[in-house]
């Protein structure tokens, strides 16, 4: 993505737009830039804006004032988040991290309501996204009380593929062995054992700045 017009115009829901829609969001988006390990969100403010990935890499986060973390999922690009806590209109319940340089496209909440109330592609898209984004979580608690750390970190890698919640992911995953670790809340150590066993398996690639994934059903299926 170059800028917060491209990931709004090839989004799913912007393709289906008008253009009194389309002029209308964009009216109503900016962009802001996030240096490695700063929040684009924290827990506990205000939501005043929908949110989406136009170069870069997040992680969902929970972090506790006793100092424990939990990962809860990478967000890469052409990723949207934040609708649930915008439409409940109550503080956010997560951290969103930047892993990397990373770019945001912020929609304030009167643009993302008047979308809600005039367009029906984008209150379609709005269900599917909610619905992708349930099935997301109940597979990372069956994943967490059922798998082991490969298969783990072997789901972790395929669900940056969503079609509807990630878009944008190249199939050459820009993505450093530490910042796999983080989305997975294991060492970097760890992460680079296990990327070792999906590579035996033939299910990906090591390449100089990122992980070529060569067979994403097989990582959606590891250790089954």
């Amino acid at each position: 993505m170059k800028n917060a017009e491209e990931l709004l115009r090839t989004s799913l829901w912007g393709q289906s737009l008008t253009a009194e829609e389309m002029d209308r969001a964009l009216a109503g988006t900016i962009e802001r830039s996030f240096a490695p390990g700063a929040f684009i969100c924290m827990k506990g403010e205000p939501v005043d804006y929908w949110m989406g990935i136009i170069d870069g890499l997040g992680k969902m986060a929970s972090h506790w004032t006793t100092g424990k973390t939990t990962s809860l999922t990478g967000i890469s690009v052409g990723g949207w988040f934040g609708e649930g806590s915008l439409m409940k209109k109550e503080p956010r319940r997560y951290d969103v991290m930047a892993l990397r340089e990373t770019r945001v496209a912020f929609m304030n909440r009167a643009t993302f309501n008047w979308l809600l109330d005039h367009s029906i592609p984008f209150n379609r898209y709005m269900i599917a996204q909610l619905n992708e984004r349930l099935g997301q979580f109940i597979g990372m608690i069956e994943n967490e009380r059922m798998l082991d750390t490969d298969a783990r970190i072997a789901r972790g890698l395929a669900a940056l593929f969503n079609p509807v919640l990630y878009p944008g992911t190249n199939r050459l995953l820009q993505i450093s062995q530490e910042e796999l670790g983080y989305l997975a809340g294991v060492s970097r150590q760890r992460a680079n054992q296990a990327l070792k066993v999906l590579e035996d398996a033939g299910l990906v690639r090591s390449e100089y700045g990122g992980i070529h994934i060569v067979d994403l059903e097989g990582l959606r299926s590891f250790g089954d």
